[in-house]
C-alpha cells in the first residue's frame, strides 16, 4: 500500500496490516510467543528486539501515519522520550529544550541528565530565536513540544528544523497533543517524532505505550539503545493499540470539533478568566498553528475567575471526569499543578505560567450540549458555595 496515495482513515485501518493467512480473519492475528526459531530464519525475533510480528506491523502503520520510514513501539511515552534522547546524547553533549514541556520530560532532564554528564538549557520562551540563542559548540539536540502541555503554546516547526540543519543538530518533537491526524512534523523538516501512544493513538484510556518515528538512519541508534534498556511493549498491548489506531482519525476529528466549540463557549463565559486554545483567533500563536496543523486538537486549558475555586469546580462536575491522563473518548479535567506538572515545583510552575487555578480540559466525543450543561451546573454549585462563604 502506497501511504502517499491513501487517505488518513485508510492508513489508520490498513497500513502495515498483519494478515491472517491461515483462517482469513478480518482483523490482525495476535502472536503472543516470546520465543521464536533462530535457525534457518531471515529474522531472529524476540520481544525485546522490537521485531515480533505484531510489533513490526504496528511500526509500519505508525510510520505511514507520520510520513517516516520506520517506527518503534515502547512501553510508555517516557520510555520513548528517554531512550530517544539518550541515543543521541552522551557525556559532554548539550541539548536545548523548550520551556513549556510535559512535566515528566522536565523531571527526566533535571533529575537524570546530570548523572550522565549531559548539559541542558531550557528556553525562556518558544520562539525560534529563543532556541538559536542557546545553541553551543557541544549542542547535539533541539527538543520541542507543540502544542505544549498544558498551555497550548505553538512552536514554529519549519524554523526550528531550519535552525537544527544550520548547526547540524537533531531535532525532536513530542507530537502527542496534536497526534498524526492534526500534525506531521516530518513534513516541516523535523527529524524525529515522539508520541505518548497512551493518549490519542490509544484513545480509550486503557493502553500505556510510546512511539518514535523517523528515518531508518535515525531509528538505528534508538533501536541499539532500546534493546539494551528493555522498554518494549507486550504484544497483547501492541495488538490493542493497533486496533485503537484504526478509529483514531474519526475520534480525533470529532474531538477537534468538540474542543473548538467548548473553547468558544468558555471564552465567551463571564465566569472564565482565560482560555488557552490555538484554534481561537485571539490565541497569540493562532497563525502559526494554522500554517502547520490540519486541526487544532482536542486539548485546551482555562482559568476560572479568581473568586471561584478550581478544585471545587472540578469536584462539582458530573459528566466530565477528574482524571490523571488525557485524550480518551470521555472528557476529563485535571489541575496540572497537582498532577502532570507537580514535579516542577511551585517556582518553576510560576515561571512557566502554570497557576494553581489552571484547569486542563481533554475534550471527548460526547455531545457538546451535554458538556456545556455539566460545566454550567458545576459553576452554579461553586458560586453558591462562594456566596455562602462571603455571607
Amino acid at each position: 500500500m502506497d501511504k502517499k496515495k491513501n487517505g488518513l482513515n485508510t492508513i489508520c485501518t490498513h497500513a502495515g496490516e498483519l494478515r491472517d493467512n491461515e483462517f482469513k480473519g478480518a482483523i490482525a492475528p495476535l502472536y503472543m510467543s516470546t520465543s521464536y526459531a533462530f535457525d534457518d530464519v531471515d529474522v531472529k525475533r524476540y520481544p525485546r528486539y522490537f521485531n515480533t510480528p505484531n510489533q513490526e506491523a504496528l511500526g509500519k502503520k505508525i510510520a505511514a501515519l507520520e510520513h517516516t520510514e520506520a517506527a518503534l513501539i515502547f512501553g510508555s511515552g517516557m520510555a520513548a522520550i528517554s531512550t530517544t534522547m539518550l541515543a543521541f546524547l552522551k557525556s559532554g553533549d548539550h541539548v536545548v529544550l523548550q520551556q513549556t514541556l510535559y512535566g515528566g520530560t522536565y523531571h527526566l532532564i533535571v533529575e537524570e541528565f546530570n548523572k550522565f554528564g549531559i548539559e541542558y538549557s531550557f528556553t525562556q520562551g518558544w520562539r525560534p530565536e529563543d532556541f538559536e540563542d542557546l545553541v553551543k559548540e557541544n549542542t547535539r539536540v533541539i527538543y520541542v513540544e507543540t502544542p505544549s502541555n498544558p498551555l497550548l503554546t505553538i512552536t514554529d516547526l519549519s524554523r526550528i528544523a531550519g535552525i537544527a540543519k544550520k548547526y547540524g543538530l537533531i531535532s525532536m518533537i513530542d507530537n502527542t497533543f496534536a497526534s498524526p491526524v492534526n500534525q506531521n512534523p516530518i513534513d516541516f523538516g523535523i527529524d524525529i517524532v515522539i508520541h505518548s501512544a497512551t493518549k490519542y493513538m490509544g484513545g480509550h484510556s486503557d493502553i500505556c505505550a510510546g512511539v518514535v518515528a523517523s528515518t531508518q538512519e535515525n531509528i538505528a541508534p534508538i533501536f541499539g539503545l532500546a534493546k539494551n534498556l528493555g522498554g518494549s511493549l507486550s504484544d497483547y498491548t501492541v495488538w490493542l493499540l493497533e486496533r485503537s489506531i484504526k478509529t483514531m482519525g474519526i475520534r480525533v476529528k470529532a474531538q477537534n470539533e468538540n474542543a473548538r466549540r467548548m473553547a468558544e463557549f468558555l471564552a465567551s463565559h463571564g465566569d472564565i478568566q482565560k482560555v488557552y486554545y490555538p484554534g481561537l483567533p485571539d490565541h497569540p500563536d493562532h497563525t502559526i498553528a494554522k500554517s502547520q496543523m490540519k486541526g487544532f486538537g482536542g486539548m485546551l486549558s482555562f482559568e476560572l475567575n479568581e473568586s471561584l475555586d478550581a478544585r471545587q469546580f472540578q469536584k462539582a462536575l458530573g459528566l466530565i471526569k477528574s482524571s490523571m491522563s488525557l485524550a480518551g473518548v470521555e472528557s476529563t479535567v485535571l489541575s496540572p499543578a497537582l498532577t502532570s506538572h507537580a514535579l516542577l515545583g511551585a517556582e518553576e510552575r510560576k515561571r512557566q505560567g502554570i497557576s494553581n487555578a489552571l484547569i486542563r480540559f481533554s475534550v471527548g466525543i460526547e455531545e457538546t450540549e451535554d458538556l456545556i450543561a455539566d460545566i454550567e451546573e458545576a459553576l452554579k454549585k461553586v458560586k453558591k458555595v462562594h456566596k455562602g462563604q462571603l455571607q
